[in-house]
């Protein structure tokens, strides 16, 4: 049993943490930003999205809860605006990885998504991450855009 529970002010401190470098790495990993000034470029681009931090109109921090023993298990930042749901990050802690709390965490994103008044739901997902992409696809959503690049032999 997995549920969300809204991030205290702690929580979101340590979100931060772990996500900010995160998102640099997985930037550098693709390809579209270098190594060196990444971090402090994924801290600023936190910022702008984040002017008020934790209580930023219009985006919702949840902790992801396993019910039984009692512990959290990831993190979720789920944006909505107007009618439409945006997963900004979905973070479940590597040690439960691969055993269908991503999947659940996203149908309760998706159902914490409708009660906020959100029709549809996106997402942005690295090409290099292919557990992610094959869960996405599961759950039904469809990749509406492709970026390709290929670095150039000297």
């Amino acid at each position: 049993m997995v549920s969300l529970r809204a991030m205290t002010s702690a929580e979101f401190d340590a979100f931060l943490k772990i996500g900010i470098p995160q998102f640099a790495a997985d930037k550098v990993q693709s390809g579209n930003w270098p190594q060196e000034g990444a971090v402090e470029r994924s801290r600023q681009e936190s910022a702008q999205l984040l002017p008020q931090g934790l209580a930023t109109p219009n985006h919702h921090f949840f902790a992801v809860i396993q019910a039984s023993p009692r512990e959290r298990l990831g993190w979720l930042w789920l944006m909505v605006e107007k009618q439409e749901a945006f997963i900004y990050e979905i973070i479940i802690d590597e040690p439960y990885r691969r055993q269908g709390y991503g999947q659940k965490t996203m149908q309760l994103a998706e159902r914490e998504a409708k009660r906020l008044g959100a029709t549809k739901m996106g997402l942005h997902v690295f090409g290099f991450n292919q557990a992610a992409r094959t869960l996405y696809e599961k759950l039904g959503y469809e990749t509406t855009n492709i970026n390709m690049s290929k670095t150039l032999d000297p």
